[in-house]
């Protein structure tokens, strides 16, 4: 197996400061070589019926099923985690391995 995603669906606590907590996960994500890459968005379209209230979306690469392991056992990882999910109304998370349908044009 290849690389491995992270993905997190959310939607924030009333209140919550949200760049706050964009800051911390990239901080966190910084000083840890086994993250690939990060990203994350916003949703622009608003569509509640499909949405179903989630608005942030925090999306991690992995190289390999075992660095997406060493990250979930960290200690920054769980005290993160901790921050995290108290900012947090709902979530929902899926690991799965990366299938390339359509690879991204040539640079």
């Amino acid at each position: 197996m290849g690389e491995v995603k992270h993905l997190c669906l959310v939607k924030f606590k009333e209140g919550v400061v949200v760049e706050d907590v964009l800051k911390g996960m990239t901080d966190l994500v910084a000083g840890m070589d086994m993250v690939k890459s990060f990203e994350w968005g916003q949703d622009v379209l608003n569509q509640e019926m499909l949405t179903q209230g989630f608005t942030h979306v925090f999306s991690l690469t992995f190289a390999f099923a075992d660095d997406l392991a060493t990250y979930m056992g960290h200690d920054r990882h769980a005290a993160f985690a901790a921050t995290f999910m108290a900012a947090l109304d709902k979530v929902v998370v899926i690991d799965f391995p990366v299938v390339v349908a359509k690879p991204p044009p040539p640079a």
